[in-house]
C-alpha cells in the first residue's frame, strides 16, 4: 500500500472507531505541496507571523489536511434556536480531542518508517489579543484541495462545513491534491444566500465583513456557560445553512 493509502486508511479507521458520543461522517483528506505558492501568500495575507510549514518542519515535502464532518444529528441539534446545542458544543471539544490524537498517531506511525512529521494542535493556537494563528487548519486545507471558503469565512467542502480540521506536516512527497474549479458557496456563485449571515446571533457576521473580536466575545459567554462541557467556545450557528452537510 502507497503511503497515501496508509494515511487515509490510518485516519478512516480512527475515526470510524472513535469512542466518542459524537457522530461522524466519512473524513476528507487532501495533499499539499509544502512548498506550495499559496502558503506564502497566506503569510502575506494573515500575518507576517504566519508560519510556513518548512518553519514548522525544516524538511518538509508535504502537509496533510483532514476534515471531520459532524453528523446529520449533531447539525440538526443546533439548528433551531440561538442558543448553541449541548451536542455541536460536546462534538467540538470531543472532535479537538479525536484530531489530536489522529495526528499523534501517525506522526508515531511514520516515525517508524523514518518520516518526521509535525502538527499543530486543533485549536486555541492563536494570539488572544490579535486573534490571528499563526497556523490556519482551514487555510491548510484550502491549499490541499478540500473546499473553497464562504462568505461566513469557513471552508466549505464537499461534507459541507459543519466539522473540524486538522493538519500535519510531513518530509515524504505525496502528489498534490487537485484544487476545486468552481465556488462552493452559494452567494459566491451569484445565488443571493445569506442564510449564514442572517442567522448570526450577535450580528458579528454582515455584509460589510466580519467582526472577530464580537463574534470571540459570544463564543467565551457560549464557554462558560457550559464550563463543565470543557472548553467550548463554539456557536456553529452560521454552519447550519444550506452548506452545513454538502455542496449546495
Amino acid at each position: 500500500m502507497s503511503l497515501e493509502g496508509e494515511i487515509r486508511k490510518k485516519i478512516l479507521f480512527m475515526v470510524e472507531n472513535s469512542k466518542t458520543k459524537t457522530e461522524y461522517r466519512k473524513p476528507l483528506i487532501g495533499f499539499a505541496r509544502a512548498d506550495d505558492p499559496l502558503f506564502l501568500k497566506l503569510k502575506e495575507h494573515i500575518s507576517e507571523n504566519y508560519l510556513l510549514p518548512c518553519d514548522l518542519l525544516e524538511n518538509a515535502r508535504t502537509v496533510i489536511s483532514f476534515f471531520i464532518p459532524f453528523s446529520k444529528t449533531v447539525v440538526s441539534s443546533n439548528r433551531g434556536g440561538a442558543v448553541t446545542s449541548q451536542e455541536w458544543l460536546i462534538a467540538y471539544v470531543e472532535t479537538n480531542e479525536l484530531l489530536s490524537k489522529i495526528s499523534e498517531e501517525l506522526i508515531s506511525h511514520l516515525k517508524n518508517k523514518g518520516i518526521e512529521a509535525v502538527t499543530v494542535k486543533p485549536t486555541h493556537n492563536f494570539d488572544p489579543n490579535t486573534l490571528i494563528s499563526r497556523w490556519s487548519h482551514k487555510h491548510t486545507a484550502y491549499v490541499a484541495g478540500l473546499g473553497t471558503f464562504g462568505i461566513h469565512h469557513m471552508l466549505i467542502t464537499e461534507a459541507g462545513c459543519a466539522g473540524r480540521f486538522g493538519s500535519l506536516i510531513i518530509s515524504e512527497e505525496i502528489l498534490p491534491s487537485k484544487r476545486p474549479s468552481f465556488d462552493y458557496c452559494l452567494e459566491k456563485r451569484g445565488n443571493n444566500c445569506n442564510y449564514c449571515i442572517d442567522k448570526c446571533p450577535t450580528s458579528a457576521l454582515s455584509a460589510q465583513g466580519f467582526d472577530k473580536p464580537k463574534c470571540y466575545a459570544h463564543l467565551k459567554q457560549i464557554s462558560r456557560k457550559f464550563s463543565t462541557l470543557g472548553k467550548c467556545d463554539a456557536c456553529g450557528k452560521c454552519a447550519m445553512g444550506p452548506c452545513a452537510l454538502a455542496i449546495p
